[in-house]
């Protein structure tokens, strides 16, 4: 009589035990919550594609976009030249903003970000590469402007290389 048959099917069995449960385990394991408040995340959401559209609109000289994104106060009303002085300086702009952290009290949002970028005029080779920290300061539910910022910003570096050369 042969027992072998036997051992090598409990081994079977066992083996579709564990596979069966790592399938059982990874189906479970990798469902996505959905978030504890969804009116939060969505205005956070927005907040973050607001920062991605002032980006991409600074970098494509978008002066229109950038003037969609501003209330308007004289302190953006300043950003807003400034950037334009960059577009009418620069060749080409190259940026990266990192979003730090975001901080939303009622109606106030405050967007930490790092960056850094490379302003090229069109008689260099090399260009001009800077970086720093600021603070974006938003406003709104479901419509997000910006009403503020602080700090060391990339918007009106043609000033600032002029006067740095």
């Amino acid at each position: 009589m042969r027992t072998i048959p036997a051992t090598i099917n409990h081994f079977w069995v066992w083996m579709m035990l564990v596979v069966l449960g790592m399938v059982c385990l990874t189906e479970t394991g990798c469902s996505k919550k959905a978030p504890k408040y969804p009116e939060d995340h969505a205005r956070f959401q927005r907040v973050v594609q607001a920062i991605k559209t002032l980006e991409t609109a600074y970098v494509n000289k978008d002066t229109p976009a950038i003037h969609e994104l501003l209330l308007p106060l004289e302190q953006l009303e300043i950003l807003e030249t400034e950037a334009r002085q960059d577009f009418a300086q620069f060749s080409t702009i190259q940026l990266d903003l990192n979003i730090d952290r975001i901080t939303i009290e009622g109606n106030r949002i405050s967007a930490f970000i790092s960056w850094q970028g490379k302003w090229q005029r069109p008689t260099q080779e090399q260009g001009d590469q800077a970086r720093g920290q600021g603070v974006l300061l938003w406003s709104g539910n479901q419509v997000i402007l910006l009403r503020g910022v602080e700090g060391n910003l990339p918007f009106g570096m043609a000033a600032r290389l002029n006067i740095s050369s």
